[in-house]
């Protein structure tokens, strides 16, 4: 019943809002160019399904490498800072400025320094953008400590790494997978965007952009679902990772 109270106005609204979008493009003769009707894309996705399917497992493989990559970097440079404050004082504001940098200034520039079949740019893109998200909530957690476990590891003379392991990242997993929640989508956005730019021809983006510089709009509209998709893949494959580590905090909340 309450699977049902939490999905079902979601799904209502969604129905709602396609069903609105058709009617309005259907009515209103919207051009395709401008906005294509939900039936033309659903036909488009069915009929290039195993396109969208193949190009789906390359910009995804792309995000998985570069959300792991991010990922573990972030942890490890949050575990540093968080040990030594100067660091930090010097790391946070690198991190917010890389993490400024936009997709459509970096990707060109990593395309050139590799060569023009290779992936690597792509997932170095993703890799940055997943970095900060991870960076900062990790270090936000590994600083909010309880007293009373700090001093009782004190009591026990306990190392520095033992430390981290039996205290600080034991408690800082919920701030982990929260910056994990948000670095899933945001790998997926990193990986298609930077396909706009070059390289293989293999991806989501890349295949968007051909469509659309064919006119074929709802075939791109088509590539588009198949990204939201693979956004959607990662997130829920994070929630489900989160709920497997932490099951306590899952009970918790229940």
């Amino acid at each position: 019943m309450k699977f049902l109270r939490s999905v079902l106005p979601p799904l209502v609204v969604g129905v709602a809002a396609i069903a609105a979008w058709q009617l309005t493009v259907t009515l209103g003769r919207i051009a395709p160019f401008i906005l294509p009707a939900p039936s033309a894309i659903w036909a488009e996705l069915v009929e290039q399904k195993q396109n969208v399917w193949e190009a789906g497992l390359a910009s995804g493989e792309n995000a998985l490498i570069g959300l792991v990559a991010g990922a573990i970097l972030g942890v490890l440079a949050a575990m540093a800072a968080s040990r030594f404050r100067p660091l930090a004082e010097v790391s946070i504001p690198f991190a917010a400025f890389v993490s400024a940098l936009p997709i459509i200034a970096l990707a060109p520039i990593l395309n050139n320094m590799f060569e023009a079949t290779s992936s690597i740019p792509r997932r170095l893109v993703a890799a940055i953008i997943v970095f900060f998200p991870v960076f900062l909530n990790t270090l936000r957690g590994l600083r909010e400590v309880d007293p009373i476990h700090q001093e009782l590891m004190h009591t026990y003379a306990a190392s520095g790494w033992t430390f981290a392991r039996k205290v600080r990242l034991p408690g800082a997993l919920p701030y982990v997978f929260t910056g994990l929640r948000q670095a899933s989508s945001l790998a997926v956005i990193a990986a298609v965007v930077a396909e706009y730019f070059g390289g293989l021809q293999d991806g989501l983006g890349s295949r968007i952009t051909s469509a659309a510089s064919f006119t074929a709009y709802p075939r791109a509209w088509a590539f588009v679902v198949g990204a939201c998709l693979l956004g959607l893949a990662f997130y829920l494959t994070t929630l489900l990772l989160e709920r497997l580590a932490m099951p306590w905090r899952t009970r918790l909340i229940s």
